[in-house]
């Protein structure tokens, strides 16, 4: 069986990134100051050792996991969207951007990337898709979760316009724990706000997109919700319907069809753990096609799938998983 990992991160450092940079930009303080100051021990390095701040890091991780190819998502970068000043947004995404492409692009066919994105300037996002994926050889792009915004917003449309253009997915995925005005900021303990953060963001994000039109207005557009599991997914598609069913004339006039419609047009993904309990009703609720694996390796621990190439049947992952109970 062919194991594709559909979200992966790398753990890029400031040094990586700074001497992509244009002047005067490069001259900034290294601290990159995305990750709030809060405290809280996003890695738990003493625990979890793996780091993948370079190509190598990576090709070993897909021959250890038995994984043919991963598309690769930033770690720092989940964080910019709460970066305020829109010119260093812009040149902190190209200089990701640009990284990527000498360091794990160019490097093996094995690793791919998606493009990072400056929401807070939509025409320069729209601009970086085209030249990340035109002349970087990036894949797609991600559109942070997280932040003051919801992304069925109009102002967003230059976004969807050029990615449809290309052909390429957009893949929405959180920091992890500050959604932006949703409450995770109360908790006083990272694994609280983990817990949330994650498919809370993808549920506001989806409900947005759908409810604004979105999928109706751009057909051929492809996005994936990362790293929430896909779980969640049939239960918001009911919630969502029932929403539309008693107001949806009213307040959501753009859609011509139920939310749930939407989610299984076969253009929108959802990523999943290999053992997760609700697998088997998500590939039946949302389709099998539209489920993809993540390994979400390294930063919280790796969830390889261990494949033994001599052995048909993974040890971990199967595409049509049953259900096994808690994870153990």
């Amino acid at each position: 069986m062919t194991v594709l990992d559909a979200d992966g991160h790398v753990t890029e450092s400031a040094a990586q990134l700074v001497k992509y940079m244009d002047a005067p930009f490069r001259n900034r303080q290294l601290t990159f100051p995305i990750v709030p100051s809060d405290g809280w021990d996003r890695r738990l390095i003493t625990k979890y050792h793996d780091t993948a701040g370079d190509a190598e890091a990576w090709l070993r991780a897909l021959d250890k996991g038995g994984m043919e190819q991963a598309v690769l998502f930033p770690t720092l970068g989940l964080f910019m969207s709460f970066l305020k000043d829109r010119a260093w947004a812009v040149q902190f995404c190209r200089a990701y951007n640009t990284f990527m492409h000498e360091e794990f692009i160019t490097v093996s066919p094995r690793l791919r990337s998606v493009a990072l994105l400056p929401i807070q300037d939509p025409e320069a996002a729209a601009q970086e898709l085209r030249r990340a994926v035109r002349e970087l050889g990036h894949v797609g792009a991600m559109l942070a979760a997280d932040g003051g915004h919801v992304l069925g917003d109009d102002r967003f449309t230059p976004i969807y316009e050029e990615a449809q253009r290309l052909d390429v997915m957009l893949a929405v995925h959180a920091s992890g724990s500050h959604l932006g005005g949703a409450g995770v900021d109360l908790f006083p303990r990272f694994i609280q706000a983990h817990t949330c953060s994650h498919p809370f963001g993808q549920m506001r994000q989806l409900t947005s997109l759908v409810f604004e039109g979105i999928p109706e207005r751009f057909p051929d557009l492809r996005i994936a919700f990362l790293e929430a599991g896909a779980g969640w997914a049939p239960y918001w598609m009911e919630r969502m319907d029932d929403e539309y069913d008693k107001r949806g004339e009213v307040e959501a006039p753009d859609i011509r069809k139920k939310p749930s419609d939407y989610v299984r047009s076969g253009k929108i993904y959802f990523s999943c753990e290999a053992d997760e309990w609700l697998l088997p009703q998500a590939l039946k609720l949302v389709g099998e096609d539209q489920i993809v694996y993540a390994s979400d390796f390294p930063p919280l621990g790796p969830q390889l799938p261990r494949v033994d190439r001599r052995d048909p049947e993974p040890r971990r992952y199967h595409r049509h998983a049953e259900a096994k109970g808690p994870r153990r």
